[in-house]
Order: structure tokens, then C-alpha cells, then sequence
């Protein structure tokens, strides 16, 4: 576990306050956006009132500083995610605007009628429907991988999916709503053997797990700023070299062209053909802090709280009378993600009575509707949890829970 987990929740300003109503702040909302530490705060300050400019464009003293930081983070993002190149590091938006720039860019230049991709019910909306709306324009087919009846994808279903059709499996590391952690690994094994490329949404599993985009043999890899204690509005789109030389641009404009003529343009080299426009500069820097703050806590301590906290609130939650848990119960398959419902309390009913106890959840379909009409379900209450929440605060999330249930007349 960590360390230090007091000093830990000392360097998240957030995690010290008070709500309006005199409640403690629980924040079980990580999933939906983490908090940040003093760091990543104190370096957004730092871009903007010591050297903040445009990048790329000038070669006064201020220009010069503030491209060499960008550059830099993009380089430790490199080594975070064990990519060869930093080329293969694209700033993009979050990890929205990462599976839009692929789907767009590669399914438009290459997938063709009767070509196959492959899904699953569990995905996000980010990771379903740009692939449905690009398979519609093409004329691809979209198969999806079945679902165990605990909340797993059916490895055996799957491998009868790939065929010499399938053209891309694009698939979460880590469910949103059912904490599911998906076997990448072997499923890009499988993917590659098929001849397909494989995709994967890291925006729940890079903040919580290790990656390693060579080792996992994923070609494309996306995730967000915000759910890796970074600022939002700044995203990463990871694809090998190679592939992305071979995609034509998404979007047009300054910066992603290296001539322009009257009657033709021709585009930049690699990052920059993807990052037309300025790009968002300070975020991108204070997402590379953000990577240093998680490379030196370290993931063995990072697993290792999440692990013990996840244990935890899964003994708490199923002592909870007629609380229904999603997903795997077994905890190497699950991260500490723990989507519930109670029977007689409609989830958004029950959200607002744990914001009155100070408890910060979701409620919703958590953009996942597909998987909730799998679950047969229409929503669900989400807790969400991080390497800086405590025991105390599962315990306050019972507590509440206990104090809804009354309020409810369910107890």
C-alpha cells in the first residue's frame, strides 16, 4: 500500500474541504474525474506566469521554453506507456477525440464494405459509437464479444468472432461501470493472429495499471488527462509508428501542414500532422507533472491501496440488505470500480440522499447504454475509487447508504 497515505491525501487540496452543508467532502467520483495534486495545480500556475506562449512557431526565449516543456512531457509519456518512438505520442483532446481521430482517419481510408469490427456491450460510448457510425458510412459489420454472466467477456465467443473479415478489435482496459480488467494481452495475441489491428480505451485502466503498449502489442492506445490526476481538455492517442504514417489527417489546419500551395497542401511529419491548430500547451505540460506524480508513487503502491480497498468496500456493499454489486466478485478481475443498485430506490434518488451525508457517486448509465440494457437495468449508482480514499470513507459511504435506506423506508 501507499506509504504515507495521510501525506498522500495532504497533496489533494480538494480532499481537505468541506461541502456547503458542513459535510466532509468523500469523493468516490474518481472514474468520472480524478482529483489533482498540489503539483499539476502549482505547474498549470507556473506555465501561466512564467513562460506561457505558443509552441513550435517562435524563437524568442519564451517560445523556446515553453515548446522544450510540451516536448518533454510528451517524452515522459513515452516512457510511461513504454512506447519506442515520441512521435507515437499525439495530444489530443481526451480519449473521446482519440478513438475519433482513428475511427475517422483509419476506418475511412481502409475499412470497406463486408470488413468487421469487433466490440463488445460493455464499452463506453467513446468506444462504441464512433466504430457504429464509421462501420455505417463503409459498409463494415460491428460483431460483439458475449458477456459471462458475471460481467466478463466470453474469451471463447471472441476468438470465434476474429476472422479474416475483421479488421479491428477495439476494446476497454478496464469497464466503467463493472470494474471489469479485459486480458489486452492475449486478446492482441489473438487480434494480431486474425490479422486485425487491436485498439484498446485505457481511460479507466491507465491510471490504475501498468501498461506497456510494445510488450501488450497494442497498436492504438488512448486515455484522458483527467482521470490520470491531469488537467481536462488534454488527452494521448498512442499508435505505432507505422501505422500512423499511414493515416491521412483528421483535422486541417496550422501546424499539421509542412507546404502549402494554391492547388495543393502536403502534411507535417508525425506528431504534428495530428495536432492541427494550437494545441491545448499548458494542459499538455501539467499531464506530464501528472505522470511524474503516479511514475514516483509507483503501481506496486497504487495496486496494492486499490486492491485493499476494493477488498474492503466489496465485504461492506454485499452486507448492504437487497444491494445488487455488477460485475466480477473475484477481485484480480475487477478494479475498484463498484456499480450498484438497491431494490425500491431508484439510483438518482439514491445519489442525492449520499450527497447530503458528503458522498460524491454517479448515477446514470454511466455512458454505457448498451450494457445497461444487457444488465437489464436503467441505471445504476456508481462508487468509484482511488489510491487516496481511505477505509473511513467506505465506511461513510455505509453510512450513508444505512441513512438513504431509512429515508427511503426501505429499512
Amino acid at each position: 500500500m501507499v506509504a504515507n497515505l495521510s501525506a498522500i491525501r495532504n497533496d489533494f487540496p480538494i480532499l481537505q474541504r468541506s461541502l456547503p452543508n458542513g459535510k466532509p467532502l468523500v469523493y468516490l467520483d474518481s472514474g468520472a474525474s480524478a482529483q489533482r495534486p498540489q503539483v499539476v495545480i502549482d505547474k498549470i500556475s507556473e506555465v501561466y506566469e512564467q513562460y506561457y506562449s505558443n509552441v513550435h512557431r517562435g524563437v524568442h526565449q519564451l517560445g523556446d521554453r515553453v515548446t522544450t516543456e510540451m516536448e518533454s512531457a510528451r517524452s515522459r509519456i513515452q516512457n510511461f506507456i513504454g512506447a519506442e518512438h515520441p512521435e507515437e505520442v499525439i495530444f489530443t483532446s481526451g480519449t473521446t477525440m482519440s478513438i475519433n481521430l482513428v475511427a475517422q482517419a483509419w476506418g475511412r481510408h481502409y475499412l470497406k464494405a463486408g470488413d468487421e469490427i469487433i466490440l463488445n456491450e460493455m464499452e463506453h460510448h467513446a468506444n462504441f459509437v464512433p466504430w457504429q457510425v464509421v462501420a455505417q458510412e463503409q459498409g463494415a459489420v460491428l460483431k460483439f464479444i458475449q458477456l459471462t454472466p458475471d460481467g466478463r467477456l466470453d474469451l471463447e465467443h471472441y476468438q470465434s468472432l476474429l476472422s479474416a473479415k475483421t479488421r479491428m478489435v477495439s476494446v476497454t482496459g478496464m469497464s466503467n461501470v463493472l470494474g471489469t480488467i479485459n486480458p489486452v494481452e492475449e486478446m492482441a495475441r489473438l487480434a494480431h493472429e486474425a490479422g486485425a489491428l487491436f485498439f484498446v480505451d485505457g481511460a479507466q485502466s491507465v491510471p490504475h495499471l501498468p501498461v506497456n503498449v510494445v510488450e501488450s502489442e497494442i497498436d492504438f492506445l488512448a486515455f484522458s488527462g483527467h482521470k490520470i490526476f491531469g488537467p481536462s481538455g488534454i488527452g494521448v492517442l498512442y499508435g505505432r509508428q507505422a501505422l500512423l504514417e499511414n493515416l491521412p489527417p483528421f483535422l486541417f489546419g496550422g501546424n499539421m501542414i509542412s507546404e502549402v500551395h494554391l492547388d495543393e497542401s502536403k502534411w507535417a511529419r508525425l506528431p504534428a500532422r495530428f495536432e492541427a491548430g494550437t494545441p491545448a500547451i499548458t494542459q499538455a505540460i501539467a499531464l506530464g507533472t501528472a505522470i511524474d506524480y503516479v511514475t514516483e508513487l509507483g503501481f506496486d503502491a497504487i495496486e496494492a491501496q486499490e486492491h485493499h480497498l476494493s477488498q474492503y468496500a466489496l465485504e461492506k456493499l454485499l452486507a448492504v440488505p437487497d444491494l445488487e454489486i455488477y460485475g466480477p466478485q473475484e477481485l484480480a478481475e475487477r478494479g475498484a470500480i463498484f456499480s450498484f443498485n438497491i431494490a425500491g430506490a431508484h439510483p438518482e434518488d439514491l445519489a442525492t440522499l449520499l450527497d447530503r451525508r458528503g458522498i460524491a457517486v454517479r448515477h446514470g448509465h454511466h455512458c454505457t447504454m448498451p450494457l445497461h440494457q444487457h444488465l437489464k437495468i436503467p441505471a445504476s449508482v456508481r462508487a468509484s475509487l482511488c489510491f487516496y480514499n481511505t477505509t473511513e470513507d467506505i465506511d461513510a459511504l455505509i453510512e450513508a447508504i444505512d441513512f438513504a435506506r431509512q429515508r427511503l423506508r426501505l429499512a
